[in-house]
Formats: C-alpha cells, structure tokens, sequence
C-alpha cells in the first residue's frame, strides 16, 4: 500500500468513515445525525492526490448540497439566528475556488457568500486576473452565520468543514485560495498568522493552496492590496500554465 493511500485511509478514520457504499442513504447516518457530515469524499477522494486510488464515490455539489439540507441542526449555530443554509455558489467544475470563514449578515439575507462589501471587492479581484465570478467557486468554511460575526468556535467547524472537503474534492479546482487568517489556518491544520501564511504555497487535497488575505481587511488596510496582488498574480500565472 503506498504512503499516500495510506493516509488517505487515516484521515477516513479520523473523521469518523468505517466504510463506503454507493447508496446516498449509508450517508444519513440517521441515529447519528452528528457524523452525517463525515463520509466519504469524491470520485477523486484527493486529500492527499493518491495515485492508483480506484473511484468510489461519484459525488455531485447538489448531493452534498441535500445532504445538508435546507434547515441542519449539526451544530448550535441553528439556534443562534441564522436564517438559512450558505451553501456555496459559482461553477461547479471551477480550476479556481476561493474559500472563507462564515457567512455575514449580507450573506445570511441573501444565501450566497461574499455578497457585501468585501464580496464587491472579491469580484473585483478576480476580474483582475482575468476571470468572471461565475468562473470560479466560493464558499465558507462554516455554512450559517455565527452571531454578532464572531469567530466559529471548534465544535462548530468540527461539524461543518466536511462538507467544505467534499465541495473541494467533487469540485476538484487547480488552485485553492483561502482568504484571511480563519480559512487558512483551518484548511492548513496550523495557528501561524496569515501574514506568514501568504506568499507561500502549500500542496491540499490535489490543488495548489495560496492563502492570502480576506477582503474586509484590505478594506480596512488598502495598503494589504500590494500583497493580495502578487498572491493573485501566482494564482493566475499556475492556472495560465495548465491549460
């Protein structure tokens, strides 16, 4: 067994899969509703980019999507006033997929992230490298609004950051950019800040990571531009050379 499948294998343990089936109903885990965002990943099941790794599950953006559901109670943030389910929006076979931390008051209205100020802003960047929003995929770590905006706390993302492996993997993007210190630090498994996590690269789940920093801050630090800048330029430049 290569070392690659074998991790592979470990991060299924770890998250709680004691095996995998082709029938959407082994994923309801009905008398544990905890552990229903724990389960197999795609037909890539790429955590680690195993080669030889046979297909196991063809899984959609719409499955993980119902197996949410419209109104999931996984966590206590459904009852702590969000409206609804932040699911995830742009193409579903994107090359670029930007993830961040929770959705905002705009984006718990509306049910799309990155709709306010700072999701203008993110529109405006990938303009900038020549794409159109509906190129790419966005989405959040966490799929309901915390309150006040506070920070997702770890039970909260222990229920919800499956679902943001399984978007990754039935997506398969080139390029991974999370955006500000939250994303980064929980796709990375690491509490280094963000600014010594920009500027490098990271390889996850068979796409190339480049954290960078989240749009609300360049708002409140225009300066931070120059460096979202490079960060985006290494993005458009690996993307450019795999076509």
């Amino acid at each position: 067994m290569s070392r690659e499948l074998a991790d592979h294998l470990q991060y299924f343990s770890e998250i709680g899969v004691d095996g995998v089936s082709r029938d959407a109903k082994w994923r309801q885990r009905a008398n544990n509703p905890a552990k229903a965002g724990c389960l197999p990943e795609t037909e890539a099941a790429a955590a680690t980019g195993a080669s030889g790794f046979s297909q196991i599950v063809t899984e959609t953006l719409e499955d993980i999507k119902a197996d949410i559901g419209p109104a999931c109670t996984r966590c206590k943030l459904c009852t702590l006033g969000r409206s609804q389910i932040v699911f995830g929006v742009g193409n579903p076979k994107a090359r670029l997929m930007f993830v961040g931390e929770a959705p905002g008051e705009d984006e718990d209205k509306k049910g799309e992230p990155f709709v306010g100020r700072a999701g203008q802003l993110l529109t405006k960047i990938i303009e900038a490298i020549g794409l159109t929003r509906d190129q790419v995929y966005i989405a959040n770590v966490i799929k309901c609004r915390p309150p006040g905006n506070r920070n997702p706390e770890t039970d909260e993302v222990a229920a919800c950051e499956p679902f943001l492996f399984r978007q990754i993997d039935a997506i398969q993007p080139k390029v991974i950019v999370p955006l500000g210190k939250f994303a980064a630090q929980s796709l990375l498994r690491t509490m280094d800040p963000i600014t010594r996590l920009r500027g490098r690269q990271f390889e996850y789940r068979g796409a190339t990571l480049i954290p960078t920093f989240h749009p609300a801050y360049l708002l409140r630090n225009p300066s931070a531009k120059r460096e979202v800048w490079e960060d985006m330029k290494k993005v458009r430049s690996i993307l450019q050379a795999d076509r």
